[in-house]
């Protein structure tokens, strides 16, 4: 039988994972901008993005089913499915939502420092040649660059949710290993 502790700790930490997942999801679905001339701009322009909000969704929806097992488990001590699947099941889908975390954690980091340098380069060769309008252009690299600040907000958000999990999924492996395991 797990420890107090490490029941409530595994329940605490599915709770923050949630929040965390509940959070980074609102800033990057509400990021968006519209330039002077009507044109906008939204995570569901750029494929990264698409892909992180899946990832998002996928560890929240997974954490969110998870939920009601722990509180469960912290409020009875027993399982509420007594057929043993359910510890394999928190050991395998921990590590696999852990690890989509980190993916989504990669694609928004890498696409929004590497969109950001481009923007701050390519706005400096325009602005240096003088055939285009300066206040345009302050206008698309401010609100771009702005865009993908909120962008790193709402992945910096996924980042602590993707830590929660990582600490759940090894402590959901200490106690398997404690148990005997699959390999053993």
């Amino acid at each position: 039988m797990a420890s107090k502790k490490v029941v409530y700790s595994v329940l605490g930490l599915r709770i923050v994972t949630l929040l965390f997942l509940a959070a980074s999801l609102v800033v990057l679905i509400t990021d968006d901008f519209k330039f002077s001339d009507g044109s906008k701009l939204s995570f569901t322009d750029i494929q990264a993005y698409r892909y992180v909000v899946a990832v998002m969704g996928i560890g929240f929806l997974y954490t969110l089913i998870q939920l009601p097992f722990a509180i469960y488990f912290a409020a009875t001590e027993k399982r509420w499915i007594k057929t043993g699947c359910l510890p394999d099941f928190d050991f395998y889908g921990d590590k696999v939502v852990s690890l989509l975390l980190a993916s989504g954690v990669g694609v928004g980091f890498g696409y929004a420092v590497d969109s950001k340098t481009s923007i701050k380069q390519t706005f400096s060769v325009f602005g240096q040649t003088g055939r285009f309008d300066p206040r345009i252009l302050d206008e698309f690299r401010s609100k771009n660059l702005k865009f993908l600040n909120r962008a790193l907000i709402a992945i910096g958000i996924l980042l602590g949710g993707f830590v929660t999990m990582t600490v759940t999924s090894v402590i959901t492996s200490i106690k398997r290993s404690e148990k005997g395991g699959l390999f053993r």
